[in-house]
């Protein structure tokens, strides 16, 4: 794509990476066969390619965002399939990242949108926080409804939809400190605390300690890591973003000085994006560009981490017939594929995977609550295509998937995690329906 940026604007680094990216655009557009807001809408400016004609021309022209563009770049779930089947190498992800922060530079948004970015990203990066307005959420279920018919008000019917019924308490094994393994050691790792997951279920990084320590592996979960930065970083508050990786980088810099660490393990494929990132993102930090590489190259999601050690066989062997469900951050972010795969079929499932695998569950973030009708739509399709597949549970390593798919399916959904601790010894996941496989291996 040819562009015409003046050497002033190439001099801001920002514009000049975006330029760069620009360039490589040849208009092929087979990004927009597997763009979901593209193949829900049909709009050409709802496709990375239209997405990214807009954007040039915004940056190019120097002007302030207008609304046209917001509503088309607010629709952008991030979910980037656009970059998996670029021919071109297109880095979409840091282009529209760009984007949304000169949009939150430079467009004022109507006021309860304003209002409602700026409670999600004072609540949700918090746990504190996120699991007291979970609470405060139940008494205000029964008006979603009535929000949600209100246009304005719709981001609010969403999130009260998507509040669950009970919180679990906080866990003990989240605090500071460090799980010693068992037995013969394989290794160090740190492991990310994060935030809405750490509310949502506790007992996934629960069950990700419990089976690494009985693996032999020693877990250090750090004392002052908190949120990635991902729920902010995608609103475009850029400096909250950058404030919350500097924090995680000072976190696992002292861990990593204290021992040597493996892998920073993290449990919630969207973060894992955001923390592979951080070397990007803190590029021009003199104070941090060079930690902020190493910990980025640490980081490692856990069936990434666990393809790489030498697992023992399997305690049981269920034949539970899985449905395995890749989160867009897992397969388009990270390009971890395979690897979630083949640990169940090792640990004795039988993996199917849903047609249209490589197309988003709706959730991404805050999409589900800022853009709920794209969502439900997308939520739905991928729900009629798990259950297309008669597997008995739904198996996804990222939390947003876990709560959006939940909230249609029949089926239980779990992390991947506890169906791999379940088959390595550990308890029996809660909502997984026993079958004579299962009694017989027991």
């Amino acid at each position: 794509m040819q562009t015409n940026f003046s050497l002033a604007q190439l001099a801001d680094p920002h514009v000049a990476e975006s330029e760069k990216i620009l360039r490589k655009c040849v208009h092929c557009g087979f990004c927009t066969a597997t763009c979901p807001t593209y193949v829900t809408l049909g709009n050409e400016l709802d496709s990375p390619r239209g997405r990214i004609y807009l954007i040039k021309d915004m940056l190019e022209n120097g002007r302030p965002a207008d609304k046209e563009i917001v509503t088309h770049i607010d629709r952008c779930l991030s979910c980037l399939a656009c970059m998996t089947t670029c021919p071109s190498g297109v880095n979409y992800m840091h282009l529209v990242d760009h984007a949304r922060a000169h949009i939150e530079e430079t467009y004022k948004r109507p006021l309860l949108d304003r209002l409602t970015r700026a409670m999600l990203a004072f609540v949700l990066p918090y746990p504190s926080r996120f699991r007291a307005a979970l609470k405060l959420a139940r008494l205000g279920q029964p008006l979603a409804g009535l929000f949600e018919k209100i246009p304005a008000l719709k981001p609010m019917g969403a999130m009260l939809k998507l509040a669950p019924v009970s919180v679990p308490a906080a866990s003990p094994m989240a605090s500071p400190g460090i799980h010693a393994g068992q037995g013969t050691r394989k290794g160090r790792v740190a492991i990310l605390t994060g935030c809405a997951q750490s509310v949502l279920d506790p007992g996934i990084n629960d069950t990700t300690i419990a089976l690494l320590t009985r693996l032999g592996v020693e877990v250090v979960v750090p004392e002052g890591e908190g949120c990635c930065g991902a729920l902010v970083h995608h609103m475009g508050r850029e400096e909250a973003a950058l404030a919350s990786a500097r924090r995680n980088v000072d976190a696992w810099t002292r861990a990593i000085d204290q021992g040597a660490l493996d892998a920073i393990v993290i449990t919630a494929s969207g973060c894992g994006t955001t923390i592979k990132d951080y070397g990007f993102m803190l590029r021009l930090d003199p104070a941090y560009a060079e930690k902020a590489a190493r910990v980025a190259a640490l980081a490692k999601e856990i069936t990434e981490y666990l393809v790489g050690i030498d697992l023992p066989e399997p305690v049981r062997k269920p034949g539970t017939i899985v449905a395995y469900h890749s989160a867009c951050s897992m397969q388009h972010g990270q390009k971890i594929t395979r690897q979630p795969k083949e640990l169940l079929a090792k640990a004795g499932f039988v993996v199917r995977e849903p047609r249209e695998g490589h197309l988003c569950c709706g959730s991404a973030g805050t999409y589900n609550i800022l853009q709920s009708e794209i969502s439900a739509q997308l939520r739905d399709r991928k729900v009629r295509n798990i259950e297309a597949t008669d597997a008995e549970i739904v198996a996804t390593g990222n939390i947003g998937c876990i709560t959006q798919i939940a909230s249609a399916a029949k089926l239980p959904v779990v992390h991947t995690i506890k169906l791999l601790d379940w088959a390595y010894g550990g308890p029996k996941p809660e909502g997984v329906r026993d079958n004579r496989a299962v009694v017989a291996a027991e």
